[in-house]
C-alpha cells in the first residue's frame, strides 16, 4: 500500500476556527474575579456599588430557578411533544382555534426565544398562521412558570398575577384574530411555510439537551444584562425621577413599554427585574410584563430571521400597540388603574 503525502497542490483544507461564546467569556470573568478578590472588594467598598451589587445578586438568585425550569420544559416540549398534537385538538373554525391556542399556552410553557421556532414548526405542519402566532405569543407569558415567578416577585400584590395572565392572553388572542382577519400568507417567507420534518426518535434526548442548553445560555445572558441594568437604575437614577413616574401614569406607561423592548428580558425573569424598580406604578410595571414577551429587541430580530422582514415590519408595531392597550385594560380591570 502506498501512502500519498499531503501536498499543497490540492484544494485548501477548511481550518477550524475557534469560536468564543458568551459562556467562555463568563467563565473567564469568574476566574478573574476569584483571583482578584481583594481588589474587587476594594472597588466595591462604596455604598452605592454595594447596593447595586446586592440588587444584582438578589435578582439573579431569585430568577435563576424559574429560568432553569422554563428552559427544561421548553426543551422537553421541543423534543418529546410532536407539533401535530396541538393541530389535532384544534377546532375547525379559525377564530375558535385561536382561542384554544391561546389557552394551550397555559399548559405548554416555553420562553419567547423557543416559541418562535415552535410557531414556525406549527406553520410547517399545516397549522393556520393565526393559530401558530397566538400560541407563540401566549406560551411565554401565561404559562405556570411565569405566573409563579410573577407571584414570587410581587408577594404583596396578588392581583399582578391575574392581571398579567389576562393582559397577556388577551394580547395573544387579539393578535391572532387580527391576523385571521387581515393577515396574508405572502407576508411570511417561503422557507418558514415549508413543511418540516419531526424530531427523529433516536435524537430526542440530544434535541432536549441542546435546546435546553441553548435557551439557558441565551436567556441567562439577557437575565444578567437586565439585572445589571436594574441595579444601575436603582443607584444612578435619582429617587425624584421615580417620583415623577409615580405621579404621571401615562409617562410611566410609555417609559416602561419602551424599556421592555430595549431590555429584551426572558419572560421567566422579567418580573424580578421590574419589581425591583422603586416608585414605578403597578399599571406601568404590568405593561412592561405584557409587552416584553411579545415585542422586544431580540424578538424583532427573531421575527425577521424566522418569518421575514415583510412580516416583522407589519407585526411588530401592531403587537406593541395591542400589548400596551391590553396591559392597560387588565390593569384597569384588576388593579383599578392605580397602585404603587
Amino acid at each position: 500500500m502506498t501512502v500519498t503525502p499531503d501536498t499543497d497542490d490540492g484544494p485548501p483544507r477548511a481550518r477550524r476556527r475557534t469560536r468564543v461564546t458568551s459562556t467562555d467569556v463568563l467563565c473567564v470573568l469568574l476566574v478573574l474575579v476569584m483571583l482578584g478578590q481583594s481588589a474587587v472588594q476594594q472597588v466595591l467598598d462604596v455604598p452605592a456599588l454595594r447596593t447595586a451589587a446586592t440588587v444584582f445578586v438578589a435578582i439573579c438568585i431569585q430568577a435563576l430557578p424559574f429560568l432553569v425550569l422554563g428552559v427544561l420544559l421548553s426543551g422537553a416540549i421541543t423534543a418529546f411533544l410532536p407539533a401535530h398534537v396541538l393541530r389535532r385538538v384544534l377546532p375547525s373554525g379559525e377564530n375558535r382555534a385561536v382561542g384554544v391556542a391561546g389557552l394551550a399556552g397555559v399548559g405548554l410553557p416555553t420562553c419567547e426565544c423557543a416559541s418562535v421556532p415552535v410557531a414556525r414548526r406549527l406553520i410547517g405542519q399545516g397549522v393556520p398562521a393565526s393559530v401558530a402566532l397566538t400560541f407563540m405569543n401566549a406560551a411565554p407569558a401565561v404559562n405556570p412558570v411565569v405566573l409563579v415567578a410573577t407571584a414570587v416577585a410581587f408577594p404583596g400584590e396578588p392581583g399582578m398575577v391575574l392581571a398579567r395572565f389576562l393582559g397577556s392572553l388577551a394580547t395573544a388572542m387579539v393578535l391572532g384574530w387580527l391576523w385571521a382577519r387581515w393577515g396574508k400568507t405572502e407576508w411570511i417567507i417561503e422557507r418558514a411555510r415549508r413543511r418540516v420534518a419531526g424530531v427523529q426518535p433516536g435524537n430526542r434526548w440530544r434535541t432536549f439537551t441542546e435546546t435546553a442548553r441553548g435557551d439557558l445560555v441565551d436567556a441567562g445572558g439577557f437575565l444578567v444584562l437586565g439585572a445589571g441594568v436594574a441595579a444601575a437604575m436603582n443607584v444612578l437614577i435619582p429617587a425624584e425621577w421615580y417620583g415623577t413616574l409615580s405621579e404621571q401614569l401615562l409617562l410611566a406607561v410609555v417609559v416602561m413599554a419602551l424599556l421592555a423592548v430595549v431590555l429584551a428580558l426572558c419572560s421567566e425573569a422579567d418580573a424580578f427585574v421590574v419589581a425591583s424598580l422603586p416608585g414605578v406604578p403597578l399599571p406601568a410595571k404590568l405593561v412592561f410584563l405584557v409587552v416584553g414577551p411579545v415585542v422586544d429587541a431580540k424578538l424583532i430580530m427573531l421575527y425577521s430571521g424566522t418569518f421575514g422582514r415583510s412580516f416583522a415590519v407589519r407585526f411588530v408595531p401592531v403587537a406593541f400597540v395591542v400589548a400596551v392597550a391590553c396591559g392597560l385594560a387588565a390593569a384597569l380591570l384588576v388593579l383599578g388603574g392605580g397602585g404603587r
